[in-house]
This record gives structure tokens, C-alpha cells and sequence, in this order.
């Protein structure tokens, strides 16, 4: 929180160690997201540009900066995997969830641990909500399932999560 207070005060610096900080994470969420190098790095960039801007934004009764930051390129990396999607007319491929383990953070090995836990039928809402960005309606929809039933599933999965990443 503390970088994100001098970076609000305009200090490069602070953005420099934030991004050193986070910026595997973010690369590693938005490369399974986007399916592409290039543009991964590109939405990252434009991320780290948007923390320097908006820096003073930042609510830590929010949740984490970690947690900030992956929001901030899950959103963005949605955004241009929808661009991208538009200009293709083609959509995703079914993202995969799991990082090459060498590369992946420990917070990020946490939560695979939490995922693996799950039931695969509450883990693939997860991943079709989260990974590919779809809605309730369209994952009732993907999967045949009604509206209440994913919202419900999805509830319960997350509670699990809860529990299990408390635990750890």
C-alpha cells in the first residue's frame, strides 16, 4: 500500500519496484486470458499506465493491492480479448487454467491448490466465469444449466474457495 501512496505523489520510482513486484502475476493472468504474447504485454503496459494515473483510487478497505492490480487487467485483458473477439468474429478457445509451476507466484500456487479442491463441475463455472468472461446467462447456456443453478454453484464454489484459502 505504501507504493501505491507514492505513486499517487508522482514518484516513478515506486511504480518501477510495484511493477517488479507484480507484473509476473499480471503477465501470467493475462497471457492465459489472451492466448498472446504481444498483446499480453501491451495490456499490461496499459495497465501499470492506468495504476500511474489512478493510483489515488486505489480503496485498501477494498481488498489488497495484488488483489487491485489483478482486477485492473482481468478487466482490461477482458476488454481487449472482447475487441479481439469482434475484430476476429471467432471466439475463445477454452483457457486452461494452470500456470507452468517454475514461473508461478506463491499466491497463485495457493489458489491452484484451492481450484484443485473443487468439484470439476463448480471448477469449470469458475474457469468459464472468470478465464473466458462470460456471464451467468452465457455459462447456463455453455453448460445447459439454469440461470439460479449457476448462480448457486458459483456461490457455493466461491464459499469453498473461502475456506480453503483461509486455511491456508
Amino acid at each position: 500500500m505504501e507504493l501505491i501512496s507514492l505513486i499517487a505523489r508522482g514518484q516513478n520510482l515506486a511504480l518501477g519496484a510495484l511493477y517488479d513486484r507484480h507484473a509476473a502475476l499480471l503477465l501470467g493472468v493475462l497471457r492465459r486470458l489472451l492466448r498472446d504474447e504481444e498483446e499480453a504485454e501491451d495490456v499490461l503496459h496499459e495497465v501499470f499506465l492506468e495504476v500511474w494515473e489512478h493510483a489515488a483510487d486505489y480503496d485498501p478497505g477494498r481488498g489488497t493491492v495484488r488483489a487491485w492490480l489483478v482486477m485492473r487487467a482481468r478487466s482490461r485483458g477482458l476488454d481487449r480479448l472482447r475487441s479481439l473477439n469482434r475484430a476476429r468474429s471467432a471466439p475463445p478457445d477454452r483457457l486452461e487454467l494452470d500456470l507452468p509451476a517454475a514461473t508461478a507466484p506463491t499466491d497463485t500456487l495457493t489458489i491452484r491448490r484451492a481450484l484443485s479442491n473443487l468439484a470439476p463441475e463448480l471448477r469449470r463455472l469458475l474457469e468459464l466465469g472468470y478465464f473466458e468472461g462470460l456471464s451467468s446467462a452465457e455459462i447456463a447456456a455453455h453448460e445447459q444449466l439454469a440461470v439460479g443453478t449457476v448462480k448457486s454453484r458459483v456461490a457455493r464454489a466461491l464459499a469453498e474457495l473461502r475456506v480453503v484459502l483461509q486455511q491456508s
